[in-house]
């Protein structure tokens, strides 16, 4: 297994470096001709997000789509993805980052009740407690 960083999945999505996508692709594309997994760990995963929502200016359909994408592609090993596919669906259905999705589902699958903050926009989910 192999596992690639926020930049180089930024490219080999968005294409905006004509240059680094193609290395972007090709690496994976070797990956995939070794029958060799692309790990993406949850930082990368949320990293990505915020890139995608704050520097691309994608929507939340766009970017849960992306997410869905990734998580059904045999090449990639995401981190702890059932989780993710939770989170995912929290990310839809509810307002919040994504990153604090992932982080209310990791804390409950640690065996934790709820998660405090002070993130009123968290309300909806019932595993935060608003402080």
């Amino acid at each position: 297994m192999i596992a690639v960083d926020t930049n180089v999945l930024i490219r080999f999505f968005v294409r905006d470096d004509a240059k680094q996508a193609a290395l972007a692709s090709e690496f994976i594309r070797q990956a995939k001709k070794r029958d060799e997994k692309v790990l993406i760990d949850l930082v990368v995963l949320c990293e990505l997000v915020w890139v995608l929502e704050s520097g691309y200016g994608y929507s939340k359909v766009e970017i849960v789509s992306l997410l869905e994408r990734i998580l059904s592609t045999k090449q990639f090993e995401v981190q702890n993805s059932g989780i993710v596919w939770q989170a995912v669906d929290d990310f839809r259905t509810k307002s919040g980052d994504f990153a604090d999705c992932i982080i209310g589902r990791i804390n409950i699958n640690e065996g934790s009740r709820l998660t405090a903050t002070f993130d009123r926009t968290l309300k909806a989910f019932p595993f935060f407690e608003i402080l």
